[in-house]
């Protein structure tokens, strides 16, 4: 292993940047498939944190980049627009549910865009307070961060206006009872947190994700967005469904909220978004975007680069069937991972839905002890084996799968293949734990 790229990298880039599991350099990436600066090729089943999608360096996006550079390498939407974040933003209406006015707001992360959400939800309202939940990550920026309720952001004070309430997790209900668990959260926010912190008069919005990515990919029971959507309804409380991580097609449907019909006032957007270039957005009712006219604008906004690559990609996800592919290959691959459940006892479960999934590492089945080194060490190992994966969870305890969604079957099976060889060499004491220490962000 040559390490001297990195610790040159390690001199000059900021840790504040950072987040490593590994000692990897990428030089170069295609399809599925990613190469380091040794030349070796690796299986990618975490797709840069779920931003590619469609693949790396897919030949369309390629093509839409540089014929927009060409002609328009920039124009600042905020005071000289042109035609295809306007053709964006007509897609995203198009594709997002909801039969009332909408309108779109561009920026350049699910950062920025979920600070969108953290300003404008409560001016529109007149409502002071937000609601969120434990567990959840919306960003990095400081109304993201407030917005946020996971323990990598625990050291940060943000915005005192947002209460976190418990995420329903089937795996660990924290009220005790796996089948009430969404009539003791729901009962926790109306008759806890309603009537005692955050009155829903001053509630403007909640914002959740339909699948808790970086919370450990936990799959909420099936009537628990409805009721939430219920209880919003009643109280005039927008919805906010932030969909950065899970979006675009992942779960098998366009967005995690279509597996169960319901329908929010805001959909977050980011990542893939824009086939590996800085987009994000905003699809929301329209009083809400149009709450003040400059007060959340950047000047990069709406890039026509941007616009043109983000465009692209919505059209191979449709054309080249992508979304039912993440449907049929994810059920594909949450089948073979349960088998390495059965085969490993400390593989405590396996969740999700289409290729987002979760495989939740503990010490043993009965007192569900989260192994978080465990997972450090399997993570590090496929990395030796070819395979890139990484570990989220506010345990940090959970191998979180996200392949792009052109994943082919037979790459499924070399996934879990190499999955299952780590794992035989973790129960084997096969695999070097001070490397782990040291590399593996443990």
């Amino acid at each position: 292993m040559d390490t001297s790229f990195l610790d040159a990298e390690g001199r000059v880039i900021a840790d504040s940047l950072k987040i490593r599991f590994y000692p990897i350099a990428v030089k170069a990436a295609k399809g599925t498939r990613v190469i380091d600066q040794s030349g070796k090729e690796y299986l990618d089943i975490a797709a840069g944190w779920a931003v590619v999608n469609i693949g790396y360096g897919h030949p369309r996006v390629s093509t839409a980049i540089k014929e927009k550079y060409d002609s328009l390498s920039f124009t600042s939407q905020l005071s000289a627009p042109e035609s295809t974040m306007v053709s964006l933003a007509r897609k995203l209406i198009e594709i997002t549910p909801g039969d009332f006015s909408k309108k779109v707001w561009f920026g350049h992360s699910g950062s920025d865009a979920n600070d969108c959400i953290a300003k404008l939800v409560p001016l529109e309202k007149k409502r002071s307070r937000m609601i969120s939940f434990m567990g959840s990550y919306h960003g990095q920026t400081m109304g993201s961060l407030s917005l946020s309720g996971h323990p990598a952001q625990a050291g940060f004070v943000g915005s005192g206006n947002v209460v976190k309430i418990p995420y329903p997790n089937p795996y660990r209900p924290l009220f005790g009872e796996t089948d009430r668990l969404t009539d003791q959260v729901i009962g926790y926010l109306e008759e806890e947190v309603f009537k005692t912190i955050c009155p829903p008069g001053d509630t403007a919005g909640i914002i959740i994700e339909g699948i808790q990515s970086d919370g450990g990919v936990i799959v909420p029971p099936d009537d628990f967005l409805p009721r939430l959507e219920e209880v919003c309804r009643r109280y005039s409380i927008h919805l906010i469904f932030d969909e950065v991580k899970v979006g675009l097609g992942r779960t098998g449907k366009w967005f995690s909220f279509d597996h169960i019909g319901v329908v929010p006032d805001a959909v977050v957007l980011g990542k893939s978004l824009g086939g590996g270039l800085p987009i994000s957005s905003v699809v929301a009712r329209r009083e809400i975007l149009d709450a003040g006219t400059g007060i959340h604008m950047f000047t990069m906004s709406g890039n026509p680069v941007c616009s043109a690559a983000s465009l692209e990609s919505l059209r191979i996800i449709e054309e080249e069937q992508l979304v039912e592919n993440a449907r049929v290959n994810g059920e594909y691959f949450i089948g073979l991972l349960k088998g390495l459940q059965e085969k490993y006892e400390w593989v405590g479960d396996v969740r999700g839905k289409g290729l987002a999934i979760g495989v939740e590492l503990v010490e043993d089945r009965v007192t569900k002890k989260p192994a978080a080194e465990k997972t450090a060490a399997i993570c590090y190992r496929c990395y030796e084996l070819g395979l890139l994966v990484f570990y989220v969870g506010i345990h940090s305890n959970v191998i979180e799968i996200t392949p792009p969604l052109t994943i082919t079957k037979q790459e499924i099976e070399l996934a879990v293949f190499i999955l299952d060889q780590a794992f035989s060499d973790l129960e084997q004491g096969k695999i070097n734990l001070d490397l782990v220490r040291e590399y593996g962000g443990w």
